[in-house]
């Protein structure tokens, strides 16, 4: 006989079960575990479908992974890479072998010496550069990009695509399928009928039904004729323009290059292109001889999800823990885990100059709130906090020393170091160090650094969000 006693004991049963099971699987990942055990403690049965959904450890998988060794090698016989820390072009880099050494083994491509870079600070500028060899290109056009918005900007690259495809160009457009969601069928349809090839980097449903919706390719890559190429923070919206009435201005950071460099880009997009479309193309005919004179260093560093491929996190790591004098760091989501939080924290503590910028105007109050939470700890270390006030500020750039800065598509938050497929360039050329350091310094005089005591004011309430939004953070 059913009675409210065993309804409610069939309940507790089920509700411990729920929980049983997130520890279960997530206990070799403690903070992922705790986020997920809060959800599912306040939301019974809700959270745990969230988790069954969203939760599910990334498999890698092996035939794209000996896809990627094989380009790896293409590429690597390509270019030209530095063989020491003596050969890296940078004086202070030459002085930590340890560095140059786990930078050369915990990425699987090579710090190369063959490059040409430009430091691009804004939307228009980006866009223009990017359309400029767009109208350029001869053989082949390839963009990778968590973002394709139809809209102003979108329209402008549509216009040259659909017309350098009907001129017999290659073109071919990957989009992720949930930061691309409002991309139309119109859009799409153009690009088919101008003869460009496009896909979708796991579609909602598909990646719904295979419990992959969390794991997105925020990548931004332009390649065009396999000799230059664009990487950074800018997607393609108007948004990026300032014509976002709730943020402003838009603050943002991106990178021409031209070298060898380009041979690894190529290579992430080649690889991103045969996981979506199925399609597997032979690197030899989209890999040219360059004759860029540059002699600048350059090494790009990819990530995914998985354990063993977060490699930009790992890359920040290292360069962290080897500063000497100074750390300066923008980001617009600081959601770290506790490995880069501790970095930080010991380098601050033992005298590195770190200062950091965060957004004043934020996209999202959630996870600037949970950005907010991490930055007690900080300030109490010696870390000077600044708020960028100007606009929105959505550059991702870290810069150690004079001896290395790094540019890309990857925040300091753990869904784009863990979760995420992100690609971050580290330059090692003192001069586009030294412009990327007085973008920085610009930055700082736009923006207001944080009192720490009149932080430690702040209201009650704004305490307990950020907390609750702290065991949460790494879902956000």
């Amino acid at each position: 006989m059913w009675t409210w006693h065993t309804g409610l004991t069939a309940f507790l049963a089920a509700y411990a079960a729920q929980l049983a099971a997130v520890f279960f699987i997530e206990h070799r990942r403690p903070v992922q575990m705790t986020a997920w055990l809060l959800l599912t403690f306040v939301f019974p049965f809700i959270g745990f479908a969230a988790y069954l959904l969203l939760g599910k450890k990334y498999l890698r998988s092996r035939k794209l992974d000996r896809y990627k060794e094989e380009t790896s090698r293409f590429a690597c016989a390509m270019s030209r890479p530095a063989a020491s820390a003596a050969d890296a072009g940078n004086k202070e880099l030459e002085q930590q072998e340890k560095l140059f050494k786990m930078l050369t083994k915990m990425t699987p491509f090579p710090i190369t010496s063959r490059n040409r870079t430009k430091v691009l600070t804004n939307g228009r500028e980006t866009f223009d550069s990017i359309l400029e060899e767009l109208e350029a290109a001869q053989r082949h056009i390839h963009l990778d990009y968590y973002t394709i918005r139809d809209d102003g900007v979108g329209s402008s690259f549509l216009e040259v695509l659909t017309r350098k495809a009907k001129l017999g160009v290659e073109v071919r457009v990957l989009y992720d399928g949930i930061g691309s969601l409002h991309l139309g069928e119109p859009y799409l349809r153009r690009l088919k009928e101008a003869g460009a090839s496009y896909s979708c980097f796991l579609p909602p449903r598909l990646a719904l039904c295979g419990r992959k919706l969390n794991y997105r390719n925020h990548r931004k890559i332009v390649v065009v004729d396999g000799k230059i190429g664009f990487v950074g923070g800018i997607n393609i919206g108007d948004e990026y323009l300032g014509k976002e009435p709730k943020l402003g201005f838009w603050r943002d950071t991106h990178l021409r290059l031209e070298g060898d460099s380009v041979y690894f880009l190529q290579e992430l997009f080649l690889k991103d292109w045969a996981f979506a479309a199925g399609e597997r193309l032979d690197e030899h005919a989209y890999m040219p001889e360059h004759n860029c004179g540059g002699k600048e260093r350059v090494q790009m560093v990819p990530s995914k999800p998985g354990h063993n491929d977060q490699k930009i996190k790992e890359m920040m790591f290292a360069a962290i823990t080897a500063a000497k004098s100074r750390i300066y760091l923008t980001t617009p989501y600081f959601i770290p885990d506790p490995g880069l939080l501790m970095a930080l924290r010991t380098a601050a503590l033992g005298g590195v100059d770190i200062k950091l910028i965060i957004p004043g105007i934020a996209d999202s109050r959630l996870v600037l709130l949970a950005s907010l939470s991490y930055i007690h700890d900080l300030l109490d270390a010696g870390v000077q906090v600044y708020r960028y006030e100007k606009g929105f500020i959505h550059a991702k750039v870290l810069i150690v020393d004079r001896m290395l800065a790094t540019v890309g598509t990857a925040n300091v938050d753990m869904r784009s170091l863990n979760s995420n497929f992100e690609i971050n360039a580290v330059l090692f050329d003192e001069g586009a160090i030294g412009r990327l350091e007085q973008d920085f310094l610009n930055d700082l005089e736009d923006s207001s650094a944080l009192d720490p005591e009149r932080f430690n004011r702040r209201p009650w309430k704004q305490k307990t969000a950020e907390s609750i939004l702290n065991m949460l953070s790494p879902l956000l």
